[in-house]
């Protein structure tokens, strides 16, 4: 029987997206945030191999660098519109954003500093760091160095970082940074991968609001991973073997994550557009904490920040075991360089787990992506994936009025939600599973960024623990976050966004969050560098057992560009 060479083609083309695929993503095997399109909530869609290396073309020719550092000089107001406070304050701010794009080196970037000096309604003064930083510098051909960076403030019990946050007993000074190197090569006809990334997380806290799971204060993870495989051509299918190792520190209850696992996985294309898959090896886990200190009454003892205080004199207990058999099938289809769809179901963590992603790109300036993911993760990690899966090209946005960095991020190489990561800063381990869906367009001199999802979080704690009637308690996350910006003409522009969130918290006595927001900015250039701004917004915020909110605010200022 003769064969088509066109179709020879399109299926090793087929299986060799999913090798490159599997080879980029083997470490995502202990944490649904640990990396790889199918899992990773907020992950943006992954190019292909061909798309990879006709980006690396459209690059070598753009090869922009552009720095901006600035000083910014405001006042704002803010009331409560339920009869509470009128707020005022001046608000002085340096900072910088960059968007680097060269033949080696990709970076995306914001950072600011702002002091505020508190005039009225109680509010004193204030100093706030923000920013947010993804970045890739290609060291040698294959052998990338990759890292991210990311400060913020957000509500501590899960109010999340799309809204404006001031003060209060639930606020969270979040700092979390990643960094590693990563290899792709080829070796003859192998595909060789490997990478390391360490991560550190730092939760500070301006309160003593408490969540049940207790607050969190620090860890460090770090994630190693490597594989070697073969595309079709020599054998009728594609394989690769895989393994990897991830271990996280964290020092709320003396925490402890420890993972490793060793695969092998095949590719079978079936058709020029379509192929199977399949993979099976062995993993083992253990997670385990300590108990809290325990007061007279047998109640855990908390410090001033709501954190729980270890008890040293008591061994650590295991909150999840598992070892044994993995395994997973699935399909791929690709009718086309724009559109891939990949879905699997398979056997991890004594349960059935469902994983897929959806990509398509209908032009060159729109793009859909929709990711399911399941997991094992925690507040640390998840943050440390979490950056790692943001695009290394993206426009930095903030909220108009208190400066603070949107929960998303939208560039024309894809995009990336944080809301999954910052459903509340729990210092407990957790079973990860949701999806999220992420949709970003231009259109004349319009652009718009949309991002939805779910995201469920099932608590895990020891059973003989103080702290056992957490285990098995489910957090569920739901929200929206829209964007849109329009260049008015060569001198001006407008900004539009507006969040929606709902936090339904599965403890006993913990009362559910409703939020939402919606912000506009206007911005003019006045003279040469010197650009003027006016914003407003409108909040509001609810949770049960507390009266609701509703904030008004607005802001004049002015921004040097130097």
């Amino acid at each position: 029987m003769r064969t088509d060479p066109h179709l020879v083609r399109r299926a090793a083309a087929l299986a060799a997206l999913l090798l490159a695929g599997c080879a980029g993503t083997a470490h995502a095997q202990f944490s649904s945030e640990a990396g790889g399109s199918d899992s990773v909530p907020g992950a943006s869609a992954a190019p292909s191999a061909e798309g990879r290396e006709a980006g690396r073309s459209e690059r070598r020719k753009r090869r922009t660098v552009d720095v901006s550092p600035y000083l910014e000089v405001g006042q704002v107001l803010s009331a409560e519109l339920k009869g509470g406070d009128v707020l005022t304050y001046t608000t002085i701010a340096a900072g910088v954003d960059a968007a680097v794009e060269t033949r080696r080196a990709e970076v995306a970037a914001t950072l600011r500093y702002e002091h505020r000096f508190g005039e009225s309604g109680g509010l004193g003064d204030a100093d706030i760091l923000s920013g947010l930083a993804r970045g890739r510098l290609e060291v040698a051909r294959g052998l990338n160095l990759e890292g991210g960076a990311l400060a913020t403030r957000t509500r501590a019990d899960g109010g999340g970082i799309g809204g404006l946050v001031t003060g209060g007993d639930n606020i969270a000074d979040v700092y979390s940074l990643y960094a590693g190197p990563t290899l792709a090569k080829r070796a003859g006809s192998l595909d060789v991968g490997a990478g390391y990334r360490f991560g550190y997380t730092k939760v500070d806290l301006d309160g003593a609001g408490s969540l049940p799971g207790g607050n969190f204060d620090s860890s460090t993870n770090h994630a190693a991973w490597a594989s070697v495989g073969q595309r079709p051509g020599e054998l009728p299918f594609g394989w690769q073997v895989s393994g990897g190792y991830e271990r996280e520190d964290a020092s709320q209850l003396d925490q402890r994550f420890e993972g490793k696992y060793a695969r092998a996985d095949v590719t079978v294309p079936i058709g020029p557009t379509l192929a199977l898959l399949g993979g099976a090896g062995y993993e083992d886990i253990e997670i385990g904490q300590r108990d809290p200190v325990l007061d007279e009454n047998g109640v855990p003892v908390r410090d001033a920040s709501g954190r729980f205080v270890t008890d040293k004199s008591q061994p650590r207990q295991l909150s999840f075991d598992t070892d044994g058999l993995i395994w997973d099938a699935g399909v791929m289809w690709r009718p086309s360089r724009r559109t891939s769809l990949t879905a699997r179901v398979g056997r991890r963590y004594g349960d059935t787990i469902y994983t897929g992603s959806f990509s398509y790109r209908p032009d060159h300036a729109t793009t859909i992506h929709v990711g399911v993911y399941d997991g094992l993760s925690s507040f640390g990690r998840g943050l440390s994936g979490g950056l790692a899966s943001l695009p290394t090209q993206f426009d930095p946005t903030r909220n108009p009025v208190d400066g603070s960095i949107n929960p998303c991020v939208f560039g024309e190489e894809g995009a990336g939600c944080l809301n999954p990561q910052f459903g509340s800063t729990t210092s407990l381990q957790f079973r990860n599973r949701g999806i999220q869906a992420l949709y970003s367009s231009r259109f004349g001199r319009w652009s718009y960024g949309v991002g939805i999802g779910y995201d469920q979080r099932r608590l895990l704690v020891p059973a003989n623990s103080v702290l056992a009637p957490l285990n098995g308690v489910k957090d569920e996350n739901y929200y929206l976050f829209l964007s849109a910006a329009r260049e008015l003409d060569t001198q001006s522009d407008l900004s539009l966004s507006g969040y929606l969130s709902y936090f339904d918290y599965g403890a006993a006595g913990a009362g559910d969050m409703q939020s939402a927001g919606i912000s506009a900015a206007y911005s003019r250039r006045v003279w040469r560098e010197l650009t003027g701004t006016a914003a407003a917004s409108l909040q509001a915020f609810e949770q049960d057992g507390f009266a609701s909110e509703l904030i008004a605010s607005a802001l004049i200022g002015l921004r040097y560009n130097f």
